[in-house]
């Protein structure tokens, strides 16, 4: 079953629960957009309806991307900095197109840990992935007071304490550990994400299923230059949506030239004997936040100390804090 809906999405919805052990519908039979022609393949509001195995992403109750608030966010004074440990090392990893991202699996020859912040354990660095959209206006997963930013880097990291590989992790309690950092268009460019996005190399992975290796990557370079950071529980972005993941919010965004977000734009979905469909806007939409809790080593709280009406000053602080730098 191909997911072909000759009839109506009904039908088709009812002819995919009888086909739920498809190793198709398993894996990879899921997108962020409804495609123009052809198939039918399940977008994010379809994501928990079409496979039961994924149905966290229809029910669960702590489940990422969400809007962050910055007026509801609580100081964590026990909150220690980000501890990224590379062993004074540069790294490699292969650049993919997966589809879906820009995907940057690193080797295992050269690891990069990270601990501290709201970490009890370890975790090890596995996958750097792109969300963008198609106009700068949006592209996060996250959104700041109902914003997006033009794009989001995610590091993702497994706790290699406790489980042998992201797999295992990823379905586990305190399993994942994802870093977000949001991405603005500016004149200049991080360092790190330059070597991922000028022109030789991103032409390389033009359609899905590409992959280009890089070398003497130094993973540091990608962070900006800031200790605070916001926290949360949440989930996987992607199916099967496991609610096994600590976000670690950066509280900086990086930058990327115009002409870098134009080549990312240019991405294509599919493998050049398709039709051309970028890869831009693959980000899922928010998801409720259900009362979870979402803390942050800024302390506000210092700010605005003489200001008669405290509370004002704070909140335009923190909107200040993330905004404008």
């Amino acid at each position: 079953m191909d997911g072909v809906c000759p009839t109506s999405r009904h039908t088709c919805h009812l002819s995919i629960q009888a086909q739920q052990n498809s190793p198709k519908i398993h894996e990879g039979w899921w997108a962020y957009k409804e495609v123009v022609q052809g198939s039918f393949v399940p977008v994010p509001s379809f994501w928990g309806l079409v496979n039961s195995a994924w149905n966290l992403c229809s029910v669960g109750k702590r489940q990422s991307p969400v809007n962050i608030e910055t007026s509801h966010m609580i100081f964590d004074p026990f909150l220690t900095p980000l501890r990224i440990n590379t062993g004074g090392r540069k790294v490699s990893g292969t650049m993919y197109n997966t589809g879906r991202h820009v995907s940057l699996r690193l080797d295992k020859e050269h690891l990069v840990n990270i601990s501290g912040g709201p970490m009890t354990y370890s975790h090890r660095l596995e996958e750097i992935r792109l969300h963008f959209g198609s106009e700068d206006s949006q592209g996060s997963e996250h959104l700041l007071n109902g914003q997006a930013f033009s794009g989001e880097v995610q590091l993702i990291h497994y706790n290699h304490e406790l489980y042998t590989n992201v797999t295992e992790a990823a379905k586990s309690p305190n399993g994942l550990v994802v870093v977000s950092i949001f991405i603005k268009v500016s004149d200049s460019s991080n360092p790190f994400l330059n070597r991922m996005l000028n022109r030789d190399t991103i032409t390389r992975i033009t359609y899905k299923n590409d992959a280009y290796l890089l070398q003497g990557l130094n993973i540091e370079a990608l962070y900006p230059e800031t200790s605070s950071f916001i926290t949360y529980d949440g989930s996987m972005t992607i199916p099967p949506c496991y609610e096994t993941a600590s976000w670690i919010i950066m509280n900086k965004p990086v930058y990327i030239t115009r002409m870098q977000m134009h080549s990312l734009r240019l991405l294509s979905q599919n493998q050049p004997s398709q039709i051309f469909l970028s890869m831009s806007d693959n980000f899922r939409p928010v998801q409720p936040l259900n009362n979870r809790c979402i803390r942050t080593n800024i302390n506000f709280s210092l700010q605005g100390k003489d200001c008669p009406n405290n509370r004002a000053q704070k909140l335009q602080y923190r909107v200040n804090e993330w905004l404008l730098k």
